[in-house]
């Protein structure tokens, strides 16, 4: 079901990343992914890895991650089971350390710095604010877009003067600018450096490699001349053990609607993000 005024092909594209968004923001959720970095664990290792969880909190939380199909659940006897990442799971890791660069560069810099994977936290916070995917979708394509107009596009079954409030947190967030009352919205530079997660994550959504994301219609880089090739679909998985660099892609099929999820990504060299604990 159609959530925007967007053409369909956009439109279940944001769709797939607001969900993505939605499997990997929830408190804990990281951490967790990133303590399953390696072999499968059983449950008291995990735990002993996440140890700032209190009882009875690690248990839903990989049931959610389950459910999600990031984490995998192997019962190899009635009283051995392992927990690890699926294929997916392991696919997403590559996403992280992008985030954590967009965070550094475009984040407010507190006195003492973040760690990486604070600094993703707080990232998936401002990615998952309501209508924030829709948004920044159309700002990147329009590049300058009316209140009104946003709101026909973004919530078409809405009151219009229901964008204002999300409009004012993206502003206040630095993902958003505008001259003032009346005037055009647009990108701010934090918004349009969002390309390489938000285009990641596109791929990552729809099963295709994170290498694609740069040919991505409104993330990526149109001004890159692909060499023509039959699309094909394929899946790699990466090794869990770290958080793996995406690598650029070769020659990538020419842009059209229906090849929409063909996309990839480029990041500078990051460290593997460590799990760390809760922020005091």
């Amino acid at each position: 079901m159609a959530i925007t005024a967007l053409p369909p092909d956009t439109d279940a594209d944001i769709a797939r990343v607001t969900e993505a968004l939605a499997m990997i923001t929830p408190r804990w959720n990281v951490r967790i992914l990133l303590a399953l970095s390696g072999p499968p664990l059983r449950y008291t290792e995990l735990a002993a890895k996440v140890s700032w969880l209190q009882n009875g909190q690690l248990h839903p939380k990989l049931k959610s991650l389950c459910d999600a199909g990031l984490v995998e659940r192997t019962e190899h006897t009635a009283r051995h089971v392992t927990y690890g990442h699926t294929e997916r799971g392991a696919a997403l890791l590559p996403v992280l350390p992008m985030i954590v660069t967009w965070a550094e560069q475009h984040l407010e810099t507190a006195d003492n710095p973040l760690p990486a994977i604070e600094q993703i936290e707080d990232s998936l916070t401002l990615l998952t604010r309501r209508y924030s995917a829709a948004i920044l979708w159309v700002l990147k394509s329009r590049q300058e877009v009316s209140g009104r107009a946003l709101a026909r596009i973004v919530m078409p079954s809405s009151d219009w003067t229901n964008i204002y409030p999300p409009l004012r947190q993206l502003a206040a967030d630095g993902l958003v600018d505008t001259e003032g009352i009346g005037r055009p919205y647009r990108l701010s530079a934090a918004g349009d450096g969002l390309g390489p997660v938000l285009g990641a994550l596109s791929a990552w959504s729809a099963g295709q490699p994170l290498g694609r994301a740069a040919h991505h219609p409104v993330w990526g880089h149109p001004q890159e001349k692909p060499s023509p090739r039959p699309w094909t679909s394929s899946r790699s998985r990466l090794p869990p053990a770290v958080l793996p660099q995406a690598r650029t892609a070769g020659a990538v099929p020419v842009w059209h609607n229906r090849d929409l999820f063909s996309h990839a990504t480029t990041a500078r060299p990051k460290a593997a993000v460590p799990v760390g604990g809760p922020r005091r």
